[in-house]
C-alpha cells in the first residue's frame, strides 16, 4: 500500500466526510444553492492566497533543488491558473478581483490555512506536503467522481465548469505529480516512528477541508 493510501485508510472517516459531503453532491447535479457556491468561491479565493504562501514556504523548506522546482510549479499553478478560474466564475455574479481579495475571511478558512502553515513551519517539507495533500489530491479525486455522474456535464448544471476544471487533464496532472512527490518524500523521510504524527496531520487537514464545505453549505441554507 502506498504512503498516500495508508494516510487515507487511517483517516477513512474524515476522508469520506470530506469527499462525499453534500456540497459535492450539489455540485454534481446542479442542485447546490447559488448562495452556497458563491460563498465557497469567495472564501476559496482567499484560501488560495494563503495556500500560495504555503507553497512559498515549501520552497524554503525544500532540501533539494528538485523539491524547490516542484514547489515553485505549485505556486505558479495557484497564482496563474487556479485563481483565474475563480475570477471568471465570480465575474458572473458581478464580483471583481478586488471584491474577492477584500472579502472578510471566514473562521473556517482561517483555521484551515493557519493549520497548514503551522504544520509547515513546525515540521519539514514532508509534514507540509501531508497537510496540503487533502486539498491538492482530494480535489482531483472528488472531481473525477463527480464528472462520472449523469448530470455533471448537463447544460443546466451551473457548476459543470468547476467540475470540468478539476476533472480535466491539466489539474489531474498537477494532482498526480503532487502525489508522486509526496510518495518520494515519504520514501526518504517517513520513518515508522513518524507515521503516526503524519497521519494526525493528514486527519486534521482533511477534517478542516470538510469544515470548509460545511461552511459554504450552511451559507446556502434558508435562515431559520
Amino acid at each position: 500500500m502506498s504512503f498516500f493510501e495508508r494516510l487515507k485508510t487511517a483517516a477513512s472517516a474524515e476522508w469520506r466526510a470530506y469527499t462525499e459531503h453534500p456540497f459535492t453532491s450539489g455540485l454534481a447535479d446542479g442542485s447546490l444553492p447559488e448562495a452556497a457556491f458563491r460563498h465557497y468561491l469567495v472564501q476559496d479565493y482567499l484560501f488560495l492566497i494563503e495556500f500560495a504562501r504555503a507553497y512559498a514556504l515549501a520552497v524554503y523548506k525544500s532540501p533539494r533543488l528538485a523539491d524547490m522546482r516542484e514547489a515553485a510549479a505549485g505556486l505558479s499553478a495557484i497564482l496563474d491558473v487556479e485563481m483565474n478560474l475563480h475570477v471568471k466564475l465570480c465575474a458572473n455574479w458581478g464580483l471583481s478581483p478586488d471584491d474577492l481579495e477584500q472579502a472578510p475571511p471566514a473562521a473556517e478558512m482561517l483555521a484551515y490555512t493557519r493549520y497548514v502553515l503551522d504544520a509547515g513551519m513546525r515540521g519539514d517539507l514532508l509534514a507540509l506536503k501531508v497537510a496540503l495533500a487533502p486539498c491538492v489530491i482530494g480535489y482531483a479525486e472528488i472531481a473525477t467522481r463527480l464528472a462520472s455522474l449523469p448530470l455533471a456535464d448537463a447544460v443546466t448544471n451551473a457548476y459543470r465548469v468547476w467540475i470540468a476544471e478539476y476533472a480535466g487533464l491539466p489539474y489531474q496532472e498537477v494532482a498526480a505529480k503532487a502525489r508522486a512527490h509526496l510518495e518520494h518524500l515519504a520514501d526518504l523521510y517517513a520513518t515508522p516512528a513518524r507515521e503516526a504524527e503524519l497521519i494526525a496531520i493528514f486527519k486534521e487537514a482533511t477534517r478542516l477541508e470538510a469544515d470548509f464545505w460545511e461552511m459554504a453549505w450552511r451559507a446556502g441554507q434558508p435562515a431559520e
